[in-house]
């Protein structure tokens, strides 16, 4: 479904002939994907942003009231919903990512083999690390500008974005670093306070 739903975007995108005026702007289908796209991962991100923001002010409050009751019915309805809506975010981000298809259908591969097979080591290492989760939903709001602006056509250069990216991912590596020493030696003091 992915990889279909990429080669339809990607043909799209190829579209540069003028479909839409608005405001002595022309906009191509490829222009209007780029926006839409970028709007809808910076939504996503937004929203996903303000979910773990306020969950986390509220002190774990929601959590106290327990987990709502599931039918199969809705279960598979929201699994469906789901897997659309990471279909279409990870295929928008593709396509901001990269301009050549053939990377888009390898990154998507990629994706969903790494999904599948490290979905709980992964899970892990987000429950021990949440801050790499607003890491990565910053980094989908970057990618969700870039398509905005592509789509108004003005030209990003992709090394810039990949370059902010790696250092934000260095500082956020030195900062797991830190707190993984910060707990070992509170770890030490304690097991030293229970010794003596």
């Amino acid at each position: 479904m992915r990889l279909a739903l990429l080669g339809t975007v990607a043909w799209i995108a190829h579209l540069t002939q003028p479909a839409l005026s608005l405001f002595g702007h022309a906009f191509a289908w490829r222009d209007l994907i780029l926006i839409g796209g970028g709007l809808f991962l910076v939504w996503k991100a937004t929203g996903e942003i303000h979910y773990h923001v306020a969950s986390n002010e509220e002190g774990r409050a929601t959590s106290a009231e327990g987990p709502t009751r599931l039918t199969p019915r809705s279960a598979i309805g929201q699994i469906l919903v789901l897997d659309l809506v990471f279909s279409v975010d990870s295929i928008i981000t593709a396509v901001g990512m990269t301009e050549h298809v053939v990377i888009m259908y390898i990154a998507v591969v990629v994706a969903v083999a790494a999904m599948m097979f490290a979905a709980g080591p992964l899970s892990r290492f987000i429950d021990r690390n949440p801050t790499i989760v607003m890491l990565a939903l910053s980094f989908l709001v970057v990618i969700g500008m870039t398509l905005i602006a592509e789509g108004f056509r003005t030209h990003v250069p992709k090394g810039y974005i990949y370059a902010a990216m790696a250092f934000s991912a260095f500082v956020e590596g030195m900062n797991m670093l830190a707190r993984r020493k910060k707990w070992k030696r509170e770890q030490q003091r304690e097991t030293h306070d229970c010794a003596s």
